[in-house]
């Protein structure tokens, strides 16, 4: 079957890894699962971009989302309290109605894909070095919107420290 490469079996495994540790996330009810599972959904979403060759955004993904934002949520959810007051009831329902939906996804998406129209419209010609070329457009091109950002992020950063404090002292 010459269809059958390597890519290809490369992409369905990190598509399945990506649809499974969402659904873990959504299934699980310890909040600690869950932040495990969402790092699992990171971390395998920047394997997918290492197949589409944006090896920087694989790499600022597997770095901020996988190793950042997770560590920041176990941190948070160590930090605060928590009580196994809720109990909750087998959730029978509540998963198949959740994996119907994820058949019926897959079915709208699986229709959409076989029915698309992929003839390329143009020459693609990504750069040697695609990292070079998204710094090189980062700070000629867009360098002020990439500092208006940074100096957004700085504020709401301040912003969060402050509120937090104000609730400590109350």
């Amino acid at each position: 079957m010459p269809f059958l490469t390597g890519e290809l079996v490369a992409f369905f495994i990190f598509a399945l890894l990506i649809i499974g540790g969402a659904i873990f996330m959504i299934s699980f009810t310890k909040v600690v699962h869950m932040v495990v599972s969402l790092a699992f959904t990171f971390l395998s979403l920047g394997g997918l971009y290492v197949l589409l060759e944006a090896e920087f955004v694989a790499f600022v993904q597997i770095l901020i989302y996988a190793g950042a934002i997770s560590i920041l949520m176990i941190f948070g959810i160590m930090l605060t309290k928590h009580t196994d007051e809720e109990r909750q009831a087998p959730r029978i329902a509540h998963e198949s109605i959740t994996a119907l939906g994820c058949l019926a996804l897959f079915g709208m998406l699986f229709y959409a894909i076989q029915n698309a129209d992929l003839t390329p419209n143009g020459v693609l010609n990504p750069g040697e070095d695609n990292t070079r070329e998204i710094g090189l457009l980062l700070f000629t091109e867009r360098v002020i919107p990439f500092e208006l950002v940074s100096v957004l992020l700085t504020v709401a950063f301040i912003g969060a420290i402050a509120l937090a404090r104000r609730e400590e002292e109350e």
